[in-house]
């Protein structure tokens, strides 16, 4: 209870509290009580409006355990992956972050409470401007959306702490690898639009290590588009 009264208090007048309500069941049921133990993570999660980032139709489904539409053939993720891929990254209130897929900005919320400086690449302009509005209004002023291919990264911001990639590819693409800084992390889904499975890639002495998680389902990382702001 006294969880709840302090997220209430910490929500935006015109939020009905029903949302702070299913917030925290979400956290409980299908994230906490699945293993995910990070705090830090398990806070973002209680705090940030899940629904503001879904579709109007979809809205009183924003925190049930599935991916939505959020229009361009995109999708905001399922929220237990979603933890699973931030609990794996690691991050510090001091990390660089990278993030290939900005889709409808949940993510990137999430990141923008975990760290310092956010980068977000999105390929889709109208998903951009969607997500770049949204994030100013609730105040997350340490985010940078940019109209770009992800497959490129943006080396203009390199090196980065850490690289989150919300769409899948057949191999991890190389200028990602080489954007990732020394001790830096990455969370990717590699294989084919059937079987995808999550890696964790480690950056140490000047070599990529991978570790092998759990399997997975997204959209495909597409490439194409040049750099925008």
């Amino acid at each position: 209870m006294e969880v709840f009264n302090a997220l209430t208090q910490m929500t935006p007048a015109a939020e009905p509290a029903i949302y702070v309500t299913l917030r925290l069941r979400m956290v409980d049921s299908q994230i906490r009580a699945r293993g995910i133990e990070d705090e830090r993570v398990l806070s973002a999660m209680s705090r940030v409006p899940r629904h503001e980032f879904t579709a109007g139709r979809y809205r009183d489904q924003a925190y049930e355990d599935y991916p939505l539409p959020i229009g361009e053939g995109q999708t905001i993720s399922q929220p237990y992956i979603v933890a699973l891929m931030l609990e794996a990254l690691a991050l510090t209130p001091s990390d660089r972050v990278l993030e290939i897929g900005t889709g409808s900005g949940y993510v990137t919320a999430l990141l923008a409470e975990l760290a310092a400086e956010i980068v977000s690449l999105e390929r889709y302009a109208v998903l951009a401007d969607e997500a770049r509005g949204l994030l100013a209004d609730l105040g997350h002023s340490n985010v940078k959306v940019i109209v770009g291919d992800g497959t490129f990264g943006f080396p203009p911001g390199a090196p980065y702490d850490a690289i989150i990639v919300s769409a899948a590819g057949p191999e991890v693409p190389r200028p990602l690898l080489a954007q990732l800084a020394e001790g830096g992390r990455m969370i990717i889904p590699v294989g084919s639009c059937d079987s995808q499975q999550l890696q964790l890639i480690r950056m140490r002495n000047g070599q990529p290590h991978t570790q092998w998680r759990e399997l997975c389902r997204f959209v495909p990382l597409v490439a194409g588009g040049a750099i925008g702001s």
